[in-house]
């Protein structure tokens, strides 16, 4: 059981609390091309820098792999099918009966709405890139979301989906839980998350003793 309660938890979206890989996959028509794609669309997101449209890096990041621009735009109307994780709003659901929580995402504000639409759950603080003016892991979303949370930053646990959220969290000073699911490589293998597994379980544990369900790798992968 870990020594430490954190009194706040910020998460990122689309992979941390929804499987919106699978969505690429369905739209892209294979796995192969979906996630040849969707890893073309997060590394220009993390090259991106100051905000620039959302929608515009994913029909990039498809013409650049070779998938269809309507296949893009198919994507974006679609986006609201986005499912969560099968224990997602009960994690979330009980956190928020104990302590603070937001989202800090790289969606656009439009297609961030349909995503906390799907999550089915209500989250009371949602900051966007847009929003922001900056992409993660620039520091400035990050940032936002704690003066949300009003909370400093060694006191919130923040829930990566991404790899490159590791390195963006922890630089402002954040402890990092990796639900690293879909079993991405690191983006910089000199930071290490916190937390690692492929499970929102044990973040119940790891805030106020909220119970537990499920096993997690301490110290990183």
């Amino acid at each position: 059981m870990s020594q430490e309660k954190y009194h706040a938890v910020l998460f990122d979206l689309l992979t941390a609390l929804l499987d919106s890989w699978s969505l690429w996959n369905k739209v892209a028509g294979s796995a192969e091309v979906g996630v040849t794609w969707r890893k073309r669309y997060l590394e220009l997101t993390y090259q991106a820098g100051a905000y620039r449209s959302y929608e515009g890096i994913i029909k990039e990041a498809a013409q650049e792999v070779g998938v269809p621009v309507g296949c893009a735009d198919q994507l974006i109307q679609r986006w609201g099918e986005v499912e969560p994780w099968p224990e997602t709003r009960q994690v979330v659901s009980t956190l928020l009966e104990k302590v603070p929580a937001a989202v800090v995402t790289n969606a656009s504000i439009a297609l961030t709405h349909m995503a906390v639409a799907a999550l089915g759950v209500s989250i009371p603080a949602v900051i966007t890139a847009e929003e922001a003016g900056y992409y993660k892991p620039h520091p400035q979303p990050y940032r936002m979301a704690l003066q949300r949370l009003q909370c400093a930053p060694a006191s919130v646990l923040f829930v990566a989906g991404s790899a490159a959220d590791v390195p963006g969290a922890s630089a402002v000073g954040m402890t990092v839980f990796w639900h690293n699911r879909r079993r991405l490589s690191p983006v910089d293998a000199q930071v290490r998350p916190r937390y690692v597994s492929d499970s929102l379980w044990p973040i119940l544990e790891l805030v106020q003793g909220t119970g537990m369900a499920g096993e997690f790798a301490a110290g990183g992968q």
